[in-house]
């Protein structure tokens, strides 16, 4: 069973991209934010981290350290964290193939990814906010690139994640509708 905004987090330890075991105990004091994501390399998964790399400082600001979480091998996430800058930890939950994701109610086992979502927890360990995003389908075509709803509004993250850590977790319904509108992109 997965767990619930309110319940304690999974503890879980995992290989990051260095090969350094990283525990989730090793964060307690320390809010976290971790990101599942399908893939190392997608076209979504990569744009979705280049929002995070861009807005580490802002993340560390609030005492927050980010995590990615994925069921990509240490190999791959070595490689795509140095092509693309990505300093913070990416974890392997490669074998058992989506154990931690499966945890949090995230591993789609029928693809074998893990599915897209973002958890923050607080400093005692506590899940504070998730939610679930949808995963574009496979073949990705020009007009769905080109549409102007991100899976992940970073904004909207951002405004939630700084809403739970000044108030200690207690979090509103309204932060996730104060999404801002996107223009809607032309076509090259």
């Amino acid at each position: 069973m997965a767990v619930a905004v309110g319940q304690a987090a999974p503890e879980f330890a995992l290989k990051d991209q260095s090969q350094k075991e990283i525990k989730l105990a090793d964060f307690r004091g320390k809010n976290v934010v971790i990101v599942f994501y399908p893939l190392d390399w997608s076209p979504v998964c990569t744009n979705e981290h280049a929002c995070f790399v861009n807005d580490l400082k802002r993340f560390e600001k609030l005492d927050a350290q980010v995590l990615g979480l994925s069921v990509d091998s240490v190999w791959s996430h070595k490689a795509f964290a140095e092509k693309m800058g990505i300093s913070y930890p990416l974890l392997a939950d490669f074998n058992p193939r989506g154990a931690v994701a499966e945890k949090f109610g995230v591993y789609l086992a029928e693809k074998g990814i893990t599915g897209r979502a973002i958890a923050i927890i607080d400093k005692a360990g506590k899940l504070v906010w998730f939610k679930q995003y949808d995963i574009p389908p496979f073949r990705i075509s020009r007009k769905w690139l080109l549409r102007s709803q991100r899976p992940i509004d970073s904004a909207a993250l951002m405004r939630a994640a700084q809403h739970l850590i000044q108030n200690n977790g207690q979090h509103e319904q309204q932060v996730d509708s104060q999404r801002p509108q996107h223009k809607k992109l032309r076509p090259l």
